[in-house]
């Protein structure tokens, strides 16, 4: 068993964007239920949320747009974009969520907790310097990594983004920081519609963002593979001291938003291999933060395996190969990654090549 620490507060289902909004707060409803069920108990050990502080929110965001946020506070209904909007609770869930995650960071550096996941509420991938998007008020994330590096002097932090949705806002804090790998899957094209894979980073920082758009349809298999080809290699490479997650749901296979086909048990995976990784790196140190994900059951059944499989709990695994029609996928993904990012990393030119029908991904 590890020690993992879970962050919630039911104050993050304030924030209500709309009655009709798939952001609900029937997410952390839901989530939160499972987490009571009896057979959750002693798997997991809670942490409580505390509020983000303006220097925090400062070292991601514009001094103008934290005083907007926070202008919010206690007011109606405003909307910010076509798609985020806030309401009277909205300000206090937000820096809920983002010092939930610095929490998070903390007990795992000074460890407190082997491992962690911040399950808050509004999300945060999308938001950018100075301005909200895509259901998204404060990078929770983004100010996460950078209260690692600036309170626990933490060096090179591994971005692990598996939503449905390139964090467009995550990339553009870090690309010009070669301390941080961004390192993102998600469905393309699509919304926001960023993330190409010539997109990898900008001046010190180039090489450091390795995006890996995938077409609709890819589902447990696909996922772990690219994951154990081309994460695991440039992860290694790059040597982090810390990972941070962020963790979509969305890549579900019912989501209501997405065209992916990622089970419960494909999350597991997914986690298995970033474990592996930090305890390869980082003495296991791995802190997740809940993005998106919009199908309730499959959202919280998601969430009970990735916390399971962080506690050492993990479900029986047995050998699922790829199909010829699988492979052949993947060989075009891992082809187009080398193309781009080949001459930053080693081992990603031949990563397509060893992609064959006797070089398995286990899944759960």
């Amino acid at each position: 068993m590890r020690r993992t620490a879970v962050v919630r507060d039911e104050r993050c289902l304030d924030h209500d964007p709309g009655m009709w909004h798939p952001e609900s707060p029937k997410r952390l409803t839901a989530i939160y239920s499972m987490l009571d069920a009896p057979d959750m108990e002693g798997v997991f050990m809670d942490l409580p949320a505390r509020r983000a502080t303006r220097d925090e929110l400062l070292r991601i965001h514009s001094r103008f747009y934290v005083d907007r946020i926070l202008a919010t506070a206690g007011k109606g209904y405003r909307s910010l974009d076509p798609d985020t909007a806030v309401s009277e609770g909205s300000c206090e869930a937000a820096l809920l969520a983002a010092g939930g995650v610095c929490e998070a960071v903390s007990a795992v550096i000074s460890g407190d907790a082997d491992n962690a996941f911040a399950l808050v509420r509004p999300p945060g991938h999308h938001a950018e310097r100075g301005k909200a998007m895509g259901f998204c008020l404060f990078n929770n994330l983004a100010i996460g990594v950078r209260h690692a590096q600036a309170v626990h002097g933490i060096e090179r932090v591994l971005v692990v983004d598996w939503d449905l949705h390139h964090g467009n806002g995550t990339q553009h804090s870090f690309e010009e920081d070669p301390s941080v790998l961004y390192f993102s899957t998600h469905q393309y094209p699509y919304y926001p519609g960023s993330g190409a894979s010539d997109q990898v980073g900008r001046g010190r920082g180039e090489g450091y963002t390795v995006n890996v758009p995938l077409p609709s349809g890819k589902g447990d298999v696909e996922y772990a593979a690219i994951f154990d080809r081309i994460l695991r290699p440039v992860a290694l490479q790059f040597h982090p001291d810390l990972i941070v997650v962020s963790a979509g749901f969305d890549i579900y296979e019912n989501d209501p938003l997405g065209g992916m086909r990622v089970t419960s048990k494909g999350f597991a995976r997914l986690t298995r291999t970033v474990m592996d990784i930090a305890d390869a790196c980082c003495r296991g140190r791995v802190v997740l933060t809940l993005e998106g994900g919009y199908h309730l059951a499959g959202l919280s059944s998601s969430v009970k395996a990735v916390i399971r499989e962080l506690a050492g709990i993990p479900t029986a695994r047995r050998e699922h190969p790829l199909s010829r029609s699988e492979a052949a996928s993947i060989d075009r993904i891992a082809a187009a990654t080398a193309r781009f990012h080949g001459r930053f990393w080693k081992g990603l030119d031949g990563c397509a090549s060893s992609l064959n029908l006797n070089n398995q991904p286990t899944l759960p």
